[in-house]
């Protein structure tokens, strides 16, 4: 099988991530004598410094954890909740039916810091200084500004230069548009982990009680009352064409902790699949593969894997795929959310899934097909009723492939495997630049996940003041009975959940290696509405990469697939780090964008 680049093999220490800045940071920790949880931390402040547009200090981060000792599996919650004043009805009373993309109003607290924070006190060995200063050194030294990031400036100049003037300032020095490559540098983000490593050392020597004293920089201290002063005293615009301020306080930042859970599980091809509760979306990928495997699928997979794979093959393939990702989604629009009842026990039994596979027919069906599960009837929002697509509003929605299949940036990922064989899978994003007007004197926006909300009551989604919006957010980690196996994601918004299952598929039942099954020919589905403002779709719609095949995708549209092709290396930014069965780590990062890369020895 092709493949852009080889599939790592070593002994010491393996990261992959997103931006091959961050990559190299990771390593560097390793090879000071750093674990995995070190080098997590570290990659994930870097990505939130050199990949502005996709992710930031202030977004959110939910983490995957394996400590290889032990066998202790866990995830980490760095999704931040609702403000206090965050209600239906303070929206509806601003005439809105949907939380805006951009702006104050759709501001939750910023989860990612306290969540690398909490990691690194719990399960890590080195200073919050010691992490931090690759981050803080490449926000003053500056850093490479990669194309896309520039041309996501571009897009907002207007925006930025006519209403938010703290984010012009940072990126649009003296008017002029920053180039594609040139060092960019962001002094006020320096000066703020400047500030957050001094009051940590202010402590003591003790290493937890130095990176408590951080967290309090950020949640109680300086960080908290310059996010409280312009969230509710600075009107901004934001997508819904007119200024507000909005909820976020102090006092919200204050009383957030990042919370650490088990992981939700799934066995499948004699492995054990974890991913987070159903605040985020991870579950949807168990759903899809406890259906994929009571259509037994492996014989098509293992059909299709090859390098000279028959189109029938290939096209039974993306179309069971698909149609079995459209349920799982449905379900996840009906089912999936920060409330106490979601049924996710028998969202995820066998009996459930096989009567759900049992809807997958030859056509691509069309309509959200929610299940039943324990009998309940299911409800959706009444927004999801729209059919039409709204105009496109620059810089709402994540920054990820849309729905035409162009991409336009997405959210950053890191996975690392140490030499003990213990593994973090992480999902950094949110706090992006074009969506939310940088904090004056932070140096960085706040995240607007509050837009995944829905304004309609009684949804598992629905806001309410305290709760999790529905991320799209999903890390992943594969363990084998004796302990192997890999850590995996992708940056993409509602795909995430999509890309990784052919990955997944042809890793583990097709044979490929983690480099030759990132490096295949990738799809997804946009059928089922997106989660980000303003929440559009494509009925039947599939986006599929051209390496396909024309016979593929042409057999895919004479079976109803409203199919769109998004060019030969378009979808998905897989990476992935483990350990394989004979004891060598491994690890393999998307060629795709010329921007992720795996290291490792």
């Amino acid at each position: 099988m092709f493949t852009t680049r080889p599939e790592l093999t070593g002994t010491f220490g393996m990261v992959a991530s997103t931006h091959w800045l961050a990559s190299g940071v990771g390593m560097r920790v390793l090879e000071a004598g750093g674990n995995a949880f070190d080098a997590a931390v570290a990659a994930g402040f870097v990505v939130s410094v050199v990949e502005p547009h996709l992710c930031g200090p202030g977004g959110d981060a939910p983490i995957i954890g394996h400590r290889a000792s032990d066998g202790h599996t866990f995830v980490v919650c760095g999704q931040g909740t609702a403000p206090a004043g965050a209600t239906i009805d303070a929206y509806r009373d601003l005439g809105l039916d949907l939380v805006p993309g951009t702006g104050h109003l759709a501001a939750v607290v910023p989860g990612a810091f306290g969540a690398w924070l909490d990691l690194l006190a719990r399960y890590g060995t080195m200073t919050l200084e010691d992490v931090l200063a690759p981050a803080a050194g490449y926000a003053r030294d500056g850093f490479p500004l990669l194309p896309t990031a520039a041309r996501t400036v571009e897009t907002v100049r207007d925006l930025f230069a006519e209403h938010w003037p703290t984010s012009a300032a940072v990126y649009l020095p003296g008017g002029a548009l920053p180039g594609a490559g040139a060092r960019f540098r962001n002094p006020s983000l320096a000066d703020t982990f400047d500030r957050i490593v001094a009051e940590a050392r202010s402590a003591g020597p003790d290493r937890e009680a130095q990176i408590e004293a951080g967290r309090r920089a950020f949640y109680e201290g300086f960080v908290a009352e310059a996010v409280d002063a312009f969230v509710t005293g600075t009107p901004v615009r934001d997508s819904s064409g007119r200024a507000h301020t909005g909820f976020l306080t102090a006092s919200d930042l204050a009383a957030w902790r990042p919370t650490e859970e088990p992981t939700t599980t799934l066995r499948f091809a004699g492995r054990t699949v974890h991913k987070t509760a159903a605040w985020g979306q991870g579950p949807v990928l168990l759903q899809q593969l406890a259906m994929l495997d009571a259509l037994d699928v492996g014989p098509l997979v293992r059909a299709a894997s090859g390098e000279a794979a028959p189109s029938g093959a290939v096209t039974e393939l993306v179309h069971t795929v698909v149609e079995v990702a459209k349920l799982a989604f449905a379900d996840r629009e009906a089912w999936y959310g920060d409330a106490p009842d979601v049924p996710l026990g028998t969202l995820l039994s066998a009996a459930y899934a096989a009567d759900r596979a049992r809807l997958v027919g030859p056509d691509a069906a069309d309509g959200l097909r929610p299940g039943r599960p324990d009998d309940r009837d299911p409800v959706l929002s009444h927004v999801l009723q729209r059919i039409e697509r709204p105009a496109a509003v620059a810089g709402v929605g994540e920054p990820t492939v849309s729905t035409s299949g162009v991409t336009t940036g997405d959210t950053c990922h890191v996975d690392v495997v140490d030499r003990w064989g213990n593994r973090v899978s992480a999902t950094p994003s949110g706090g992006w630049l074009q969506s939310s007007p940088i904090v004056p004197g932070l140096g960085f926006p706040l995240p607007t996940r509050a837009q995944m909300f829905w304004l309609t009551p009684g949804l598992p989604g629905s806001l309410a003041p305290g709760r999790r919006p529905r991320t799209t957010l999903s890390p992943g980690l594969v363990l084998d009975d004796d302990g192997t196996g890999f850590a995996f994601g992708t940056p993409g918004g509602d795909q995430q959940d999509q890309w990784t299952v052919p990955f997944l598929l042809r890793h583990l039942l097709g044979g490929l290696d983690l480099q030759a099954a990132i490096d295949a020919p990738s799809w997804h589905s946009s059928h089922v509405p997106e989660s980000f403002y303003p929440r559009t779709h494509v009925a039947r719609g599939l986006v599929a990469e051209s390496r396909l095949g024309a016979e593929v995708l042409a057999a895919l549209a004479d079976r109803g697939h409203a199919v769109q092709d998004a060019g030969p290396w378009s979808l998905g930014r897989i990476s992935a780090a483990g350990v394989r069965a004979d004891g060598f780590l491994v690890a393999a990062a998307n060629p795709r964008g010329m921007q992720g890369y795996a290291v490792g020895r």
